[in-house]
C-alpha cells in the first residue's frame, strides 16, 4: 500500500513458491516490532511513514533507474496512483468538507441515477434490500470512503473504475491500471465536481479578491507547493477565458454551480483542473 509494492513481491504467497524478500532482515525486524507492539496497526504504518525511506522523491539519476528499474533497493519513492479511497478523501479534504468522524452507519455518495433499480428484483413477494439507491443528504456524504455503502452486485462506480476490489473475496494486493476512463471519472463525477466547487468557494472566500492569490490557494492546498510562473500563466488565462465563456452562458454557470454566479463556474473549473493534476493523485 505505501511503496507500491511489498519486500516480498509475492505478497500473496509467502510460502516455499513465493519470492525471496528482498529485505530479510528488515522483514524480521518490521514483524517483530508489530508483535512487540500488541498488533498495532496504526503505529506500524506511522514507523514506515516516518522513515527517511518513504519520505524520499520519486526522482532519482537516471543510472539509478536502469540499475533498479523494479526500485527492489528502495533507493527512491516509487510513484503510482493512489487507491481509489485515498484520492476521494484527499479531494474532500483539499476541498475542506471532509468529514473526520469515526464510527457509525454507511452512507451513500451520490453515484449515477438508476444503477441499483438496473439489477434490482422488484415484484417479488419477499422484498430485497438495497432496492434503489438514495443519496445521502448534508454531512453524510462526505464521510470517509470506508463508510461508503458497498452493494456487491453494484459496487460503487467511482471506487471500481479506480481499482478498489469489489470485497467479494479477499484480495490481497490491488491491481493498478491507467485508462481513459479514469479520468473521465476525476473530471465528471458528481463527489469529484462538488469537492471542485467547494474548493472554489473557500479560495474566493479566503484566498483573496484578485486572481493570482486565489489560484496560489487552491493550487498549494491540493499540491502543497506555490504553482510556477508557468503553471500560474495557464490558470490566469484559463480562468480568464473561462469567466467570459460563462457570462455569455447563463444555463451552462447553472447546471455547473445550481446558481447563476459566473465566477463561481470559472473558479471550480480551474479547481479541478488542480485537483486533477498528476501529483495530485500521485504518490511521489
Amino acid at each position: 500500500m505505501l511503496f507500491g509494492r511489498g519486500l516480498v513481491r509475492t505478497s500473496n504467497d509467502f510460502g516455499s513458491q513465493g519470492t525471496y524478500p528482498t529485505h530479510p532482515e528488515l522483514l524480521d525486524w518490521l514483524a517483530v516490532e508489530f508483535r512487540q507492539q500488541g498488533w498495532d496497526t496504526q503505529r506500524l504504518l506511522k514507523t514506515i511513514l516516518m522513515s527517511a525511506t518513504y519520505r524520499q522523491s520519486s526522482a532519482a539519476p537516471k543510472a539509478l533507474f536502469r540499475e533498479d528499474p523494479q526500485n527492489e533497493l528502495l533507493a527512491r519513492a516509487t510513484r503510482f496512483r493512489l487507491p481509489a479511497e485515498f484520492i476521494r478523501d484527499g479531494a474532500l479534504a483539499i476541498a475542506g468538507t471532509l468529514d473526520p468522524r469515526v464510527g457509525g452507519p454507511s452512507v451513500y455518495p451520490r453515484q449515477p441515477h438508476g444503477l441499483w433499480r438496473e439489477i434490482s428484483q422488484f415484484g417479488y413477494t419477499k422484498p430485497f434490500s438495497a432496492q434503489a439507491f438514495y443519496p445521502s443528504d448534508g454531512t453524510g456524504k462526505n464521510r470517509r470512503s470506508m463508510y461508503t455503502f458497498w452493494k456487491r452486485t453494484s459496487p460503487p462506480p467511482s471506487m471500481t473504475t479506480l481499482d478498489a476490489p469489489t470485497r467479494e473475496v479477499c484480495s490481497v494486493e490491488r491491481s493498478r491500471t491507467n485508462t481513459p476512463l479514469q479520468a473521465l471519472v476525476l473530471l465528471n463525477d458528481p463527489q469529484y465536481v462538488q469537492a471542485a466547487r467547494d474548493l472554489a468557494r473557500r479560495s474566493m472566500d479566503e484566498g483573496g479578491k484578485s486572481i493570482e492569490p486565489r489560484i496560489e490557494f487552491l493550487f498549494r492546498r491540493a499540491t502543497s507547493r506555490t504553482p510556477d510562473p508557468a503553471e500560474r500563466k495557464i490558470l490566469i488565462d484559463r480562468y480568464r477565458k473561462l469567466l467570459g465563456e460563462y457570462r455569455q452562458n447563463p444555463t451552462a454557470t447553472r447546471d455547473l454551480v445550481q446558481d447563476n454566479d459566473p465566477e463561481l463556474a470559472a473558479w471550480t473549473v480551474i479547481a479541478s483542473v488542480v485537483l486533477n493534476l498528476d501529483e495530485v493523485i500521485t504518490r511521489e
